[in-house]
């Protein structure tokens, strides 16, 4: 029996892979790449990166068809919701809201393709969510062990914010593609 029910859904837990690896990576890097980035320039030319990578991310897997004009209002209102959400943040949380939303958006993806597949299984959304939760539990738990970095149950709460927050969102557009498609 394959691992993988699809190519598609190995490509999506790949870019899980990619994306935890690049999380975990940060538990070593986090404190020189912390002091190397003080300026605040600098700080926002990576920020706006990131924004525009999770932008491309969430609209290669949201848009798969041309939405209708209620579709967009609510992708508009989402997006602005997000950004305001994002600059009341300080930057150890901005980086929390990107990684997990990322991450959280690949797991549950994959398990959807996976469940076009094969009906093994049930409730992807909340699989993936708590999937991502334990992933940021054991990334906090780590840094009980590391000299250089701090252990905060907050931390393990935003985590599951955001991987909540980016689920949610998901969702949110996958119902709204569905009755607006019916109704139209």
């Amino acid at each position: 029996m394959p691992l993988f029910t699809s190519s598609q859904e190995k490509r999506l837990w790949l870019y899980a892979l990619a994306v935890l690896i690049a999380i975990f990576s940060t538990l070593a890097l986090g404190r020189p790449l912390q002091e190397m980035l003080r300026d605040q320039n600098t700080q926002a030319v990576f920020f706006l990166i990131a924004m525009i990578l999770i932008g491309t991310t969430i609209t290669v897997h949201g848009l798969k068809a041309r939405p209708s004009k209620t579709e967009l209002v609510i992708w508009f209102g989402l997006a602005a919701v997000y950004i305001m959400f994002v600059f009341r943040l300080g930057a150890p949380e901005r980086s929390h809201l990107m990684e997990y939303s990322v991450l959280a958006i690949f797991i549950h993806k994959a398990l959807i393709e996976r469940t076009k597949h094969e009906n093994q299984v049930t409730k992807p959304a909340l699989l993936a969510f708590v999937a991502t939760v334990i992933i940021g539990v054991l990334d906090e738990c780590i840094q009980i062990f590391l000299p250089d970095r701090v252990f905060d149950p907050q931390d393990m709460l935003f985590n599951g914010l955001a991987a909540l927050t980016a689920i949610g969102v998901s969702m949110l557009l996958k119902w709204a593609r569905k009755k607006f498609r019916k109704n139209n």
